[in-house]
């Protein structure tokens, strides 16, 4: 630029003349209104000059950005100079934030650099604290991992029954024992990066959070390496201390240790069911050898198995879904999917693979589970040890581990007696080599509760572990319980009435038509229909004419007929309250609105049909069943084993209502031989169709039993119920023999030595309201037990055969076998052996001569 046009420096103190050259180059409305005063800062002193040349500088700012709209200049000036002032003040905070900078809601938008500065300080204390974690933590020991201890299990007296777990051989190997064909099957089924991977998943735990969120399967987050850290825990803890230190062990495992090294700690600190812990003592505990020796099938079951051996392992687990059937299905699935799965990652080929069909699922020896456990022994820890796991929501891993001291309810002296009772029936009755075709397979279950308590005091659940038999007959549902089930249609009846008793209980005095081949009609009059399309008609066990008989002689005889019309006139789901209310389980009871529900297509077990009836032994009382009084942990008592509350399931008057009318079905019905037992006893018999369950139900004040005998092969893929026509040449089997039998030869024991007591006597409960079509005349008075019964039973069981009138020896279960001439010739007493039908003749409480026709099934009871 040249020297003449560069302009002198203005002075400083020229600064109102340099406003009033600023204020005539940019005119405003009302500029020369204004009046320019000098503004001062809060803290006092003025600012320093500024860029425009001080204060006149500050003043033409002001007055250049100013709109002029009626205000004088004086106000632009202030604004200006307080503005100079703001931005003059620097901002001390260590973080600007809210911005003072900003106005409005922008100060509290974020700048870039603090973004970036927060994010880089948080995850740099978490690269900072997971570094220290894992610098921290210790790697497992797999020779400290998973040591088991003994459960030690007591009778109900403090005497030890068995002490169990912690005896299987759990040796470490090397990962050259292992052979390859196991490390392929688990690689393949768990873990396909794992030799690959740093000890952890992030797909992996991602896809897990997402399942879990979503509503899906909360399996799939942890690799190989989490799992061998979970197994070296104790307790399964969901905390997230326990997790965070599993995530930062699995992290320096997966970064310092070999890969071979923590597959071997896996394999051999797993748990593979059978109490076996490691690979080498569950290739010992299922296939009899040692690991090294395994081939891929066999490595390929073990890996299935590893999934949940509670689900998977075949010898079956705890729950209704644990089952051998389910768990043998599942593990064959597993199984074959495992093979599938090795081809598909490339860790078998397809030859390999193509060896092993369906049917060359690996076979297992025996579990040596069975050891110590003969007789009973094994049932009774099983239940109890159910019991503790559903209580405490333990796993069967831990339940494993040991170190549990469990006292349970069962009581010595009964359990012997039970299974005495069993298996004397047994040896006089079954001749498998004899009658092969009809004598094997022949099952039996039992158990006995506590009427007043709850208390599981005794049980038959089979010929016992040590005969290879792992199923508990006495736990094991599936098999229908016949006329066993009419006693709810009654109750329910007494407690809520019918569509003819205006909303009112009814009496067992109520009369319904009780005729073979009798229609049935819905709620509303109109008859069934059967599969053809005609109207369905309802058999019983005997052709006989009954015409309208009471609800008690209809128990008592066991007529089908009325049974099947009343629990339309009551209302199934009515039925099905009365029953759980008693403590039946739901999953267990048919779920068909069919005339067949009343005659017992349900399928409790023998263990819930006792506490059942125990109801209403204790007048309406349910006690739920328990095995467990109380467990220690490392002698540490673990609290939830006190007595169970009493729960209230029907008036009293029903259920004394119904006891009375069970009393009679032992003086003079299906179930007379349970007069031997010399006490007041109540229950009744029940029989499916074609023979194949038969079930007895009974009770005394104090103790309530239930004894089912069924026939099925366990070794079958169905396990499908089979006919026992003709087992211990028996035509046909009956509730009201040999069940009946093996009741009252345990209940004499079991009851022997205690004072006998009598029911409560009832109270009057309900209205008489016959069924439609009945005739009308007074209602008539319940039948009172016979006084002079044909035939007077002997106090003991008959230790041998008598002879019958045709000099042939009599086995004391025989339905038709007669060892006393009766006047009438004919079965005395009601029928011998207690069939569920009636017997033939005109319905009356005293059967006359002849064998009752139809016996058996739910076209009879």
């Amino acid at each position: 630029m040249s020297e003449h046009r560069r302009k002198p420096s203005q002075p400083q103190s020229g600064g109102r003349a340099e406003a009033r050259r600023a204020a005539q180059q940019r005119p405003g409305r009302g500029a020369g209104t204004g009046r320019d005063v000098p503004a001062a800062s809060h803290s006092g002193p003025y600012t320093e000059p500024s860029a425009h040349g001080g204060r006149p500088g500050a003043r033409r700012a002001g007055q250049r950005g100013s709109g002029g709209r009626g205000r004088g200049s004086g106000t632009a000036g202030r604004g200006a100079g307080n503005a100079g002032r703001g931005g003059a003040r620097p901002d001390k905070r260590l973080i600007n934030y809210p911005r003072s900078d900003r106005e409005g809601w922008k100060r509290f938008l974020p700048s870039w650099k603090l973004v970036c500065g927060t994010a880089l300080g948080f995850f740099s204390i978490i690269i900072a604290g997971a570094g220290i974690g894992i610098a921290m933590v210790n790697t497992p020991d797999p020779n400290k991992a998973a040591q088991a201890q003994n459960n030690v299990f007591k009778w109900a007296d403090g005497e030890q029954m068995v002490a169990t777990g912690g005896s299987m051989n759990r040796q470490i190997v090397p990962i050259s024992s292992i052979p390859r064909s196991m490390r392929d099957a688990v690689i393949s089924a768990e873990n396909e990066s794992f030799e690959t991977d740093k000890g952890v998943d992030p797909m992996g735990i991602a896809r897990a959070v997402w399942n879990m969120a979503t509503g899906g399967s909360t399996q799939g987050g942890s690799t190989i390496t989490q799992q061998y850290v979970k197994n070296t825990y104790l307790d399964s803890e969901q905390t997230l201390k326990r997790k965070v230190t599993e995530l930062f062990i699995a992290i320096k495992l997966g970064t310092t240790e070999e890969k071979d090294t923590v597959l071997a700690g896996y394999l051999n600190t797993a748990y593979y069911g059978r109490d076996a812990y490691g690979i080498q003592a569950a290739a010992r505990a299922y296939f009899g050898k040692d690991s090294k020796d395994l081939n891929p099938s066999e490595c390929a079951f073990l890996a299935s198995v590893l999934k949940g051996p509670n689900l998977y392992n075949p010898d079956g687990g705890i729950g209704t879904a644990a089952t051998p059937e389910l768990n043998e299905q599942r593990a064959r699935k597993r199984w074959a999917w495992v093979l599938d799965r090795e081809v598909e990652v490339g860790r078998m080929d397809k030859a390999e693979r193509a060896k092993y069909a369906d049917k060359d699922f690996p076979a297992r020896v025996e579990s040596a589970q069975a050891r110590g456990m003969t007789g009973q022994i094994g049932y009774l820890v099983d239940t109890a040890k159910a019991y503790v796991m559903k209580t405490k929501n333990i796993t069967a891993e831990q339940m494993a581990l040991g170190g549990y001291e469990i006292t349970t309810t069962f009581e010595k002296p009964k359990v012997d007696a039970l299974a005495k009772a069993v298996e004397d029936t047994r040896a006089g009755l079954i001749d498998e080599k004899k009658r092969p075709d009809t004598d094997t397979f022949v099952q039996f279950g039992a158990a006995s509760v506590n009427a007043k308590t709850g208390a599981l005091v005794a049980l038959y659940g089979g010929p016992g572990w040590d005969h290879k038999y792992f199923s508990n007959n006495a736990n094991t549902t599936g098999v229908p319980v016949g006329s066993t089930w009419k006693p709810y249609v009654l109750a329910a009846a007494m407690q809520y009435g019918t569509q003819n008793s205006n909303g009112k209980g009814i009496s067992a005095d109520s009369k319904y038509q009780a005729n073979d081949l009798t229609v049935i009609n819905n709620r509303d009059g109109v008859p069934l229909r059967g599969k053809d399309g005609t109207p369905f008609k309802q058999k019983n066990e005997s052709p006989t004419a009954y015409g309208y008989v009471t609800l008690n002689e209809a128990m008592e005889k066991s007529i089908n007929v009325p049974f099947a019309q009343l629990v339309f006139d009551v209302g199934h789901d009515k039925v099905r309250k009365v029953a759980e209310s008693t403590g039946l389980l739901p999953d267990s009871m048919s779920k068909a609105n069919d005339a067949s529900f009343a005659l017992g297509t349900s399928t409790p077990s023998a263990i819930r049909m006792a506490d059942s009836y125990a109801t209403f032994a204790a007048s309406g009382t349910h006690h739920e069943p328990f095995s467990v009084t109380k467990v220690e942990k490392d002698g540490v008592p673990l609290s939830g084993f006190d007595q169970i509350k009493a729960q209230r399931a029907m008036d009293n008057s029903v259920a004394d209502n119904v006891t009375k009318v069970l009393e009679n079905v032992v003086q003079n019905g299906t179930a007379t031989k349970v007069k031997k037992l010399g006490r007041p006893a109540a229950g009744k018999t029940g029989t499916t169709d074609e023979n194949k369950s038969a079930w007895f139900v009974g009770y005394t004040p104090e103790l309530s039993t239930s004894v089912v005998l069924f026939r099925s092969d366990p070794n079958s893929a169905d396990k499908a119920l089979q006919s026992m026509k003709g087992v211990g040449d028996i035509p046909s089997i009956h509730g009201g023999d040999i069940p009946a039998e093996i009741w009252t030869e345990y209940m004499m024991e079991a009851v022997k030595g205690t004072q006998p007591s009598k029911f409560p006597e009832p109270d009057d409960v309900g209205v008489v309201a016959n069924a439609s079509g009945a005739p009308s005349p007074t209602p008539s008075a319940p039948p009172s037990p016979s006084q002079t019964p044909s035939m007077t039973p002997s106090p003991t069981p008959s230790g041998s055969p008598s002879p019958s009138k045709g000099g042939k020896p009599c086995k004391r279960w025989e339905l038709y076998c007669d060892p006393t001439p009766t006047p009438s010739g004919g079965d005395p007493g009601g029928l011998i052996g207690g069939s569920d039908g009636g017997p033939s003749g005109t319905p009356t409480s005293t059967p006359t001569s002849g064998r009752p026709g139809r016996p058996g099934g739910f076209t009879g009871g």
